[in-house]
């Protein structure tokens, strides 16, 4: 095969696997908008579930409760347990608030609700930070996309 073929062919594969890696990195990105949805679900369920206590609608409350436990169980399972140390913390602090709203919902105790949402809140804020930086990156890169560097 002649140099100049080569090295079309080359470029032409570099280029595929390059945007096969941006396709890649933009799916991992609404994975974490994903991610920041559940947090906010789970939070949403939860507050509804404390009105429902105060309100003594407790087929509310232990409806909502189940939404939020069924919510945090999904992101259990989501964990990527070969990423480190954080998805193991992350672990355990979901069976640790799965376990607190459990017995939020037989107690019908809001206060224990209120430390579960400030936990999901702590979370959501971190995550809501990773995809504004996740953002920030994604356009940066598009504007170096157009730049010629083909003389």
């Amino acid at each position: 095969m002649p140099i100049y073929l080569k090295s079309r062919f080359l470029g032409k594969v570099m280029t595929e696997g390059y945007k096969n890696y941006k396709e890649v990195e933009i799916e991992t990105a609404s994975g974490l908008k994903l991610v920041v949805m559940l947090y906010a679900g789970a939070i949403k369920f939860l507050n509804i579930a404390k009105e429902g206590i105060l309100t003594k609608k407790l087929d509310v409350a232990n409806n909502n409760i189940i939404k939020a436990q069924d919510i945090i169980t999904e992101l259990m399972t989501s964990l990527n347990f070969e990423a480190g140390e954080i998805a193991h913390n992350l672990y355990s602090l979901y069976i640790y608030m799965n376990r607190r709203l459990l017995e939020a919902n037989i107690e019908k105790n809001p206060e224990i609700i209120n430390e579960v949402i400030k936990l999901l809140n702590i979370l959501k804020e971190a995550w809501d930070e990773l995809l504004k930086t996740q953002k920030d990156i994604i356009p940066s890169e598009k504007k170096a996309n157009k730049v010629n560097i083909s003389g």
